[in-house]
């Protein structure tokens, strides 16, 4: 065999960037430029280039969709790497996600791109179907066992809205009670000792931030965050 063959693989990289919006997770896609499947939605994507490090094709990924890199948590997912995932040639998809405050980069995202919340994103090109799967099961056992799911929280936030985070990315309903006591005492939180008004009744919610100490440290020894 012609070992020049070996090297007639494209590589390519797709990022799962999750958002939240207080409500649901969402997602980015964008609408495919090229045949085949032109117009469809996709995850955003880019080929990776002969002499381009995979670090710099995702940070490049991140400038297109927000002009900039805005603060956030990349992590590598794994290769998605079928033959035929592609059918104008062997290319070799190396998959990542990204989380990040959905606040700080509503106003930046690029035209091209858009959010979409996560229970309704349509039918995506390829494989992007499966590397979405994978990513939101790297999500939900990420957020068990680091904060990382405080990335796509704001500066300052409510109870309810880490709990309702916590919700969507397990995907199970968590008991208030035994998710505030865990939660407290991880020492990761911070009473801001301000409040804000966010339900019908007026009813003021106190705000919260992150403790930076204590987020670092168990962003690298882990916790057991398995709540019932």
């Amino acid at each position: 065999m012609d070992k020049t063959n070996y090297f007639q693989v494209a590589l390519s990289s797709s990022l799962v960037v999750f958002g939240f919006n207080g409500k649901q997770l969402l997602i980015i896609t964008e609408k495919r430029t090229d045949n085949p499947f032109k117009g469809a939605p996709m995850l955003p994507s880019k080929m990776v280039q002969p002499d381009e490090s995979l670090e710099s094709a995702t940070h490049q990924l991140l400038k297109d969709i927000f002009s900039e890199s805005p603060d956030n948590h990349t992590e590598q997912l794994k290769a998605f790497a079928n033959p035929y995932r592609n059918s104008k040639g062997r290319v070799v998809n190396i998959a990542q996600y990204a989380v990040m405050s959905y606040n700080a980069t509503q106003i930046k995202l690029h035209p091209s791109f858009q959010w979409c919340a996560i229970d309704d994103v349509p039918s995506l090109v390829f494989d992007h179907d499966e590397i979405l799967t994978f990513a939101k099961e790297r999500l939900k056992r990420r957020v068990k066992r680091r904060p990382i799911g405080f990335h796509l929280l704001p500066q300052e936030f409510t109870f309810k809205e880490i709990h309702t985070l916590y919700e969507v990315a397990l995907r199970k309903k968590l008991d208030k009670r035994n998710f505030r006591k865990k939660l407290f005492s991880s020492d990761l939180l911070i009473d801001t000792d301000k409040s804000v008004t966010v339900d019908e009744n007026n009813k003021p919610s106190n705000l919260y931030t992150f403790n930076t100490k204590e987020y670092e440290k168990l962003t690298l020894k882990g916790y057991d965050f398995s709540f019932k």
